[in-house]
């Protein structure tokens, strides 16, 4: 393996030819004339970013963008429309942060995010992973920062054989002392440009790495098996019932979840908690027809089947739980609830 300097080098400039273009993006060309990245931008795409594809990301970020140009727009707005325009992009607490932490940069900070990954710590919703993201690529700082796909990167160069997630401290390790002080956001963004698109999870396009005479995992043909992961636990399975409820003049009768907790702060359908047994809640008496298609969705720690009951509901109607939305958007709910609606619907429909 050549000197951490030859690699660095290597790496920028196959980035500055290869680098992916992205809407939050300042690219490589764009930076050396002077262009800096606008910290709000980077910090919404950082925040959208966890746990989540780009795939999945880019049009959420060029709509927040076009609604909230600013960290000070962003603060003004409603929460129930941030959440509604956040609906379907999934772990919902970020939503619920990225408005507390929009709303302390613009009250307590003057609109300035802090430049350094200590200072960005301090704010709500940020972890260390996002901090040094935010600080490198915004600011230049020379922060570690260690995505997925770095993770990768790294383990395969060094060829670390201890499985995931024990390895991420060592990883780390790795990645600070490959961090340079020059161009330190671009490397950041070149190491996961690497292994976005050539150090891959599966069948890596190994010619094409400029790292490639570096790695040692290449050099003993274990690139595709690292890095090593734990066995994975088997998820539990939770069971539920949503009420889905229109009434005769087409308004559905909805709630909002409670501000903590899954899903929390966003519209759904009125029901009993998720549990080992579904228990059966209605929130007004009505002629409830449970709905032959259930739904089945996977959170980050369990599988849920949610069984649906649909009914019209008369106009006089008073529910013990939730409120009527007379406009609602299947695109204001997340995805779970979204799936139940789309069954709901068709069969409601039908009904006439």
């Amino acid at each position: 393996m050549r000197d951490t300097a030859a690699m660095v080098t290597d790496l920028l400039t196959w980035y500055d030819r290869h680098a992916r273009a992205l809407p939050w993006r300042v690219g490589p060309g764009e930076r050396a004339m002077g262009v800096r990245p606008d910290p709000y931008a980077v910090w919404l795409s950082e925040i959208m970013l966890q746990q989540t594809t780009v795939a999945a990301v880019k049009s959420y970020f060029t709509r927040f963008m076009a609604l909230w140009p600013s960290v000070e727009a962003l603060a003004v707005a409603e929460d129930a429309r941030v959440m509604g325009e956040w609906a379907g992009l999934g772990y919902y607490a970020r939503a619920r942060n990225l408005l507390k932490c929009a709303r302390t940069v613009a009250g307590e900070l003057g609109g300035t995010f802090p430049d350094t990954a200590e200072g960005l710590r301090a704010l709500p919703g940020i972890g260390p992973y996002t901090a040094g993201a935010i600080a490198a690529i915004a600011f230049d700082r020379p922060e570690p920062v260690v995505d997925g796909n770095v993770e990768r990167v790294m383990a395969r160069i060094f060829a670390v054989a201890e499985p995931l997630p024990r390895a991420k401290p060592v990883l780390r390790a790795k990645t600070a002392a490959m961090t340079p002080a020059h161009r330190p956001g671009d490397y950041a963004q070149a190491v996961m440009d690497l292994g976005a698109t050539i150090c891959t999870p599966k069948s890596p396009t190994c010619g094409l790495c400029p790292w490639n005479s570096d790695c040692q995992a290449r050099a003993v043909g274990m690139q595709a098996a690292l890095p090593a992961r734990a066995e994975k636990t088997a998820k539990p399975i939770r069971q539920g019932i949503a009420y889905l409820g229109r009434r005769e003049d087409g308004a559905w009768l909805v709630e909002t979840r409670p501000a903590k907790g899954l899903l929390g702060g966003m519209l759904g359908w009125p029901g009993g908690p998720w549990g080992d047994s579904a228990e059966d809640l209605p929130p007004v008496a009505a002629d409830w027809r449970a709905l032959p298609d259930d739904v089945r969705h996977t959170f980050t720690h369990f599988h849920l089947r949610l069984a649906l009951r649909a009914a019209i509901l008369p106009m006089d109607c008073t529910p013990e739980r939730g409120h009527f939305a007379a406009l609602l958007r299947p695109s204001d709910l997340p995805t779970v609830m979204r799936k139940a609606h789309d069954i709901a619907r068709a069969m409601l429909d039908a009904d006439g």
